[in-house]
């Protein structure tokens, strides 16, 4: 309750609305007197009247005669009249999603329903306000990509209200590890092995993998590029292994690249496994600024087979991700929940790896 410019009433009513969103009032709970709240957030029995009469009204409370009030049940909260449906991705620009999002909206829309889309910009808080946004909207159910998944979930309760409310949701790309909701997602340790195996056939034996490491996704491809070392019996240095966060990827990895081409030719890596195809685009350049050649100095492969993969004169091999088929097939995994109001039946679908193999890497 700190914002100047809107009226007490009304920020009373959200952090209402919060407490019952995060869990710490439940279904049929007594909720504190007038005269408790507005001793609490030094307010006017009117103004505290006022946010209770709206919320009582908008079907989120109810009151009883010579009892009190209390918070309502989910199903009494409101008539959806046109069924919605939210998508919360971590970034709406990013060459993944738009493919993603296309083949969830036409899903959708084919079904009767409409899109409502936000994005986190991978960051937790803004998470936690979309979440909050979406729930007070009469949604019928949610899809939605984890922010930063390998650091934690601090919008736990938020999770939880959705459950609460009955509001179904899935997940793309990962799952926070508390959560039991279905998900879509690649086999990405499979494909950071495939794409490191590629390579020491090809009798690479000094690669570095350059990872982002604060989600899931991440984290599992640089275990499948260890896994593929382990199982080829290759020795892996530390300095080889390079992760960094959403905030340092726009100069950590490239940093790192530039430091190991500046090395004797016996020294340096032989070969880059980048996270994305959008890093490895990147690291490209940085090639090209020390004056070596892909793959004639050094071997680069990518993750995604994004436009990214084939809009330079150097065609990256990669890994392919699903994009739009995986958007379809939240769509349609989500309309079941709805439809049904449950998820009994309803299997996670990981998608095997696929490598797509160009021209970015040579044998040596």
């Amino acid at each position: 309750m700190k914002e100047k410019n809107i009226p007490k009433y009304l920020q009373l009513k959200q952090e209402i609305l919060s407490w019952i969103h995060s869990g710490k009032l439940s279904p049929d709970e007594k909720i504190p007197t007038e005269h408790e709240i507005a001793s609490q957030f030094q307010l006017s029995r009117h103004t505290v009247r006022q946010a209770l009469g709206e919320l009582e009204k908008e079907g989120w409370l109810y009151k009883i005669q010579g009892s009190g009030t209390f918070v309502s049940k989910p199903k009494q909260i409101g008539k959806i009249e046109i069924k919605t449906v939210g998508i919360l991705t971590t970034y709406i620009s990013d060459y993944i999603f738009p493919h993603i999002v296309r083949g969830a909206e036409e899903t959708l829309r084919e079904k009767g329903y409409r899109l409502l889309l936000a994005s986190t910009d991978n960051n937790k808080e803004r998470e936690r306000e979309h979440l909050e946004a979406m729930i007070n909207q009469p949604l019928s159910g949610l899809i939605i990509e984890p922010t930063k998944s390998a650091q934690g979930n601090p919008n736990l309760g938020y999770y939880l209200a959705l459950n609460n409310l009955n509001i179904p949701y899935v997940m793309i790309n990962e799952r926070y590890l508390e959560m039991s909701c279905p998900y879509i997602k690649m086999d990405d340790e499979g494909g950071g092995f495939l794409l490191t195996d590629h390579l020491i056939d090809l009798g690479h034996r000094r690669i570095a993998g350059f990872f982002k490491t604060d989600d899931l996704q991440g984290v599992n491809r640089l275990k499948g590029f260890i896994r593929a070392h382990q199982e080829h019996g290759v020795s892996l240095s530390t300095n080889n292994l390079i992760s960094y966060t959403t905030e340092e990827k726009e100069t950590k990895p490239l940093e790192i690249a530039r430091f190991f081409l500046q090395q004797p030719e016996d020294e340096r890596p032989t070969a880059f496994v980048c996270y994305n195809d959008e890093l490895a685009i990147k690291l490209l350049d940085v090639i090209r600024q020390q004056g070596l050649a892909v793959p004639e100095d050094i071997s680069v492969v990518g993750f995604d087979d994004s436009t990214f993969a084939t809009a330079t004169e150097v065609k990256l091999t990669t890994i392919r991700h699903p994009k739009e088929e995986m958007g379809i097939k939240a769509a349609e995994m989500l309309i079941q929940m709805i439809e049904k109001q449950k998820d009994d039946g309803i299997k996670d679908i990981i998608y095997k790896p696929e490598l797509i193999v160009r021209e970015s890497a040579k044998r040596i």
